[in-house]
């Protein structure tokens, strides 16, 4: 059957990504693929539907979803929108496995083929689809952006005529690729950046960037790149070894989170209580809860005069690179299969095997099975 893609605009509130840009609408039309969009599907991405040559706009959901059997979206989508897909349907995009008990239904409803980029193998060959790490890359630089913004000190020493100014202290928790990425940003706007993470392997790479690592004698190497539940013995002295690291930091920014789990706390009201007047912290974890016991999510609040913030969705404020970059993604996963302009998946590959979410009616990945409580 040949293969006809649709896109349609992302309804999430505050979601500002698209999962077709031009460079791979191109890409996909060179495989023999026919495309679908709906109007102005891109244009939060600063994307116009003129940049689109050689993909067809039609005007509404229905319209862009009409027959087409492969389907691309950013986020998981409403009910109604499930509803509005071809029966059978391909659904590639990050989907929320872990969440919505009641969409996975109405996939299954439709029978459509979903895979969910969240449930990834963590191998070498998958790194190029890896969507979790391209969009952790644009949260952990809006986290340095939204630290250097919001902070009462110059990030960089400055020596003036008035006499020399001092960096301010930021300390980074969590050195996965949002973590690292916000080191990087920092170091880059003059900071002094010390950081920590559970994983031992994450010495080395938060060296490499010039930050000083928080040593608390703990390691929690985990399956998949993901560090492992602490004991409580190893979040104690975890907390007391940080509790001196935060307490000098002007600003601290958090980025744990383990997908499908909720983040675990590490900045204790305690270790706020005894922050700098003044300070701040960016909880990039907010979404699943916060890394920070005070975090609401997306709120900015205050609490013993350190100022709290829990950003949501930070890739869709720097869309036209998160969108590219997530687009790139789609296309290292589907395009493999794509032969002669029409789509043969290989059921028993890895990385199709390890991301398959749902197929003719019945969920398959058996972790969300069993989160989900389905026999």
């Amino acid at each position: 059957m040949p293969l006809t893609i649709a896109v349609v605009r992302e309804r999430a509130p505050g979601e500002s990504r698209v999962a077709l840009v031009p460079e791979t609408a191109k890409k996909f039309a060179a495989l023999g693929a026919t495309l679908r969009m709906e109007q102005s599907a891109g244009i939060e991405s600063h994307l116009l539907d003129s940049d689109y040559p050689e993909v067809a706009m039609v005007a509404g959901i229905r319209e862009a979803y009409g027959a087409a059997n492969l389907i691309l979206r950013v986020n998981l989508p409403s009910t109604a929108e499930i509803e509005a897909m071809p029966e059978g349907a391909v659904l590639i995009g990050l989907l929320k496995p872990f969440e919505s008990k009641e969409r996975l239904a109405a996939l299954n409803a439709r029978k459509i083929t979903a895979f969910a980029l969240e449930l990834l193998p963590r191998i070498s060959r998958a790194q190029s689809m890896d969507a979790l790490s391209s969009q952790g890359a644009c949260a952990g630089y809006q986290c340095g952006l939204i630290a250097a913004a919001r902070c009462t000190k110059f990030f960089p020493m400055l020596t003036t005529a008035a006499g020399t100014i001092r960096p301010a202290r930021v300390l980074v928790i969590g050195a996965g690729v949002a973590g690292l990425q916000a080191i990087a940003t920092c170091k880059r706007l003059g900071a002094m950046v010390e950081a920590y993470d559970v994983r031992s392997a994450a010495r080395e790479q938060i060296e490499s960037l010039g930050a000083k690592f928080v040593d608390t004698g703990v390691h929690a190497d985990g399956t998949g790149g993901y560090a492992r539940d602490l004991t409580d013995e190893e979040k104690a002295q975890q907390t007391e070894k940080l509790a001196k690291a935060v307490a000098l930091s002007d600003v601290v920014i958090t980025t744990a989170a383990i997908p499908g789990k909720k983040a675990p706390i590490i900045i204790t009201t305690d270790m706020i209580a005894r922050m700098k007047y003044g300070a701040i912290i960016v909880d990039m974890a907010a979404e699943s809860g916060g890394n920070c016991a005070l975090t609401q999510p997306g709120e900015h609040v205050v609490a013993n005069d350190v100022n709290i913030h829990g950003p949501l969705n930070l890739p869709s404020r720097m869309p036209t690179h998160a969108s590219e970059l997530y687009a790139k993604n789609l296309y290292n996963f589907i395009s493999p299969w794509i032969k002669d302009g029409e789509l043969t998946i290989d059921w028993s590959d890895e990385v199709v095997a390890g991301t398959l979410l749902c197929k003719d009616g019945v969920t398959v990945n058996p972790k969300i099975r069993e989160i989900m409580g389905e026999a």
